[in-house]
Order: structure tokens, then C-alpha cells, then sequence
């Protein structure tokens, strides 16, 4: 898959990135307010009832801040923070491993926590209701069950596609929680905050244009800020104009709301072959040289989420506001009009 700008996913290069601007309390992370005030308010009643926290499921597209959101979770009730993925666990041995070494109150971090295998989610059912292990040692007619108890730690699962968990895991958290795009208010606060800790200055046409351009995510607005300090270094001394801005995301190919080159292709592709659809995912996929589940679960999110794209029953169809879109731009070799 080509990497992409404005691609949510997490890279190497945001690592260091994402540890530099990541929010450490709930006061600096903005956004997501609901959420945020019902984890704060789960908080204050384990604290004032000295128990651990629910299990908390957050689920969202990538790059919204679950991650940021469980180390917060955990800085806030003073308790240890272990993290893992589900892709990480490979047995029951494994999952046995991090939960044996937790202590009371622990926060267990699993990411992609959809990825886990049928055997370890049969597993972690008796952790997570139980707080306790039940272990199969030997085979056959001398195989016998060990029981090993389990310290009272809180479990805090992330995912991207909340439908593939099934209901038996699903049901075994107190709290759900779905993370939504930001407002573009929120990303350009957001903007503002990284611009600050990066020591760039900015005005406030800038900071407009880059939330715009940021897809409502802000590790894609990091992104592109990071991005545009670069070329502002190399191609104007480091000063950050709005024609500096106009000119970075047009060599990212990002546009005015934040479609890149791939999108306005896929958009393209299907008004051209498909007559603006349905069209099928998988003839869709092959007409942009793309896995189907890739196409589902990186570049289509944004562009139905905007209103570019409508997922239906028989297919994918272009909207007007698509098509008014792309006739907009199509005809000039730069995104953006100085």
C-alpha cells in the first residue's frame, strides 16, 4: 500500500512525533468532550470507591486518540499502564504471561484488540469477568484445569472495527465508546497546541487552512504540520506563509478539504467506469489496483463519513457533492489559487 500523507495509520516517523505532542491529562487533550467526560466521571467513582475501573472498549477510525486516551485513563488513576497489541499475542501462554505480572488496579492496553484469536478471547472471558485463569495443563485423559487468580486490573481494548469483536467479548465491558472526527474548531485548537510545543509560529489563515486540509484527525493534522514546517525551512527560511501552506499540500497533493490523490482518483474511477456507480467493492478494488479490505478500511471511512462516497446495498455511489468538488479543481494543474 502507498504511503500516504494523510493516512490515519500511525508510521515510524510519527513515533517520536506522536510521544512529543501527545497529551498527558485531560485537560490538554481536545475534543471528543462526551467521551471524555464519562471516562472522567467513571474515574472519580472507582477513585472515591477505591475499586478498578470498568473495562472500557474505545472504537474509531485511526489516529483519533484511543491510545492517547488509555494512557490518560491510566495517569489519572495512578495506576500502572501495560500495553499490548492483538496481532503481539500469539497464545494463551502469552495473554497468561501479562496478566500474571499486572498488579491490582492495572491498566491492560490491548490494541486491534479485533485481531485476537478465538482461542485467547476464551481466555481473557473468565480474566475480564472472573479475574482469574483457567489453565489446561497436560493432554488427554490426564489433562486436569488450574485456576490462578488474577489481580482486579481494568482492560482497555481499541479498534478500528468494533463489528469483527464478537458478542461473547463485546459484552464483557462496562463501557463502550465510539471516537468520532473531530470538529474542525477542535483540530485547528489542536494545531494551535502542537504548533506551540514544535515552537512554529502561525497565523490564523494558516492554522484554517491546515484543519481543513487535515481530514477532522489529529494525528493527520501533526502530520501535515510537521510536513509544512519542513518545506517552510527549506523553501522560505522557515517563515510560514499561507502561500508557503498552498504551496506544501499542493506538493502532498492534498487539496482544500483534504482529499489527496488517491481519493479524488477513486472518486474519478468510479464516475468514469461506473458511471458514478454502484459499484461493487471488489470491482472497485481491482480498478484501482488496491486490496478490497484496504480500500474499506483506509480510503473509504473519510470520503463517506464527508458525504463523497455512499456505501448502499448493490455498491459504492459518487455524490453530488463529489462530483461538484472535483469539478472545482479538475481543471487547474494546482489545488490551491494564490
Amino acid at each position: 500500500m502507498q504511503t500516504r500523507v494523510v493516512d490515519p495509520h500511525i508510521s515510524e516517523d510519527d513515533e517520536l512525533l506522536d510521544q512529543n505532542l501527545r497529551p498527558q491529562s485531560f485537560a490538554s487533550y481536545i475534543g471528543q468532550t462526551n467521551t471524555k467526560a464519562a471516562i472522567q466521571i467513571a474515574i472519580a467513582s472507582a477513585q472515591q470507591r477505591s475499586a478498578a475501573l470498568d473495562h472500557i472498549l474505545l472504537f474509531g477510525p485511526p489516529g483519533l486518540g484511543k491510545t492517547t486516551l488509555a494512557n490518560i485513563i491510566a495517569k489519572e488513576m495512578g495506576v500502572g499502564f501495560k500495553t499490548t497489541s492483538g496481532p503481539a499475542i500469539e497464545r494463551a501462554g502469552d495473554l497468561a504471561a501479562i496478566l500474571t505480572n499486572l498488579k491490582d488496579g492495572d491498566i491492560l492496553f490491548i490494541d486491534e484488540i479485533h485481531r485476537l484469536s478465538r482461542p485467547i478471547e476464551e481466555v481473557l472471558y473468565t480474566a475480564m469477568e472472573d479475574y482469574a485463569l483457567d489453565i489446561i495443563v497436560g493432554k488427554g485423559p490426564s489433562a486436569r484445569s488450574i485456576k490462578i487468580d488474577l489481580p482486579k486490573f481494568t482492560l482497555i481494548g481499541a479498534t478500528t472495527r468494533a463489528g469483527l469483536l464478537s458478542s461473547p467479548l463485546r459484552d464483557r465491558f462496562g463501557s463502550i465508546f465510539r471516537l468520532d472526527f473531530y470538529d474542525v474548531e477542535d483540530i485547528q485548537a489542536i494545531i494551535k497546541r502542537s504548533a506551540k510545543l514544535l515552537g512554529i509560529i502561525l497565523n490564523e489563515e494558516c492554522i484554517d487552512v491546515l484543519a481543513h486540509a487535515s481530514r477532522r484527525t489529529p494525528r493527520t493534522a501533526n502530520r501535515i504540520l510537521k510536513r509544512v514546517r519542513d518545506f517552510a525551512l527549506v523553501k522560505n527560511g522557515g517563515q510560514i506563509t499561507i502561500a508557503t501552506v498552498k504551496e506544501a499540500l499542493d506538493l502532498m497533493t492534498i487539496d482544500m478539504v483534504g482529499l489527496d490523490e488517491i481519493d479524488r482518483r477513486i472518486i474519478t474511477i468510479i464516475i468514469n467506469q461506473f458511471n458514478g456507480g454502484p459499484v461493487g467493492l471488489r470491482a472497485l478494488a481491482a480498478a484501482i489496483s488496491e486490496e478490497s479490505q484496504t480500500l474499506e478500511d483506509v480510503y473509504e471511512p473519510y470520503l463517506i463519513q464527508e458525504g463523497y462516497l455512499i456505501r448502499t446495498a448493490q455498491g459504492r455511489l459518487v455524490t453530488d457533492k463529489a462530483r461538484m468538488h472535483l469539478g472545482l479543481t479538475q481543471d487547474s494543474p494546482r489545488l490551491f489559487q494564490s
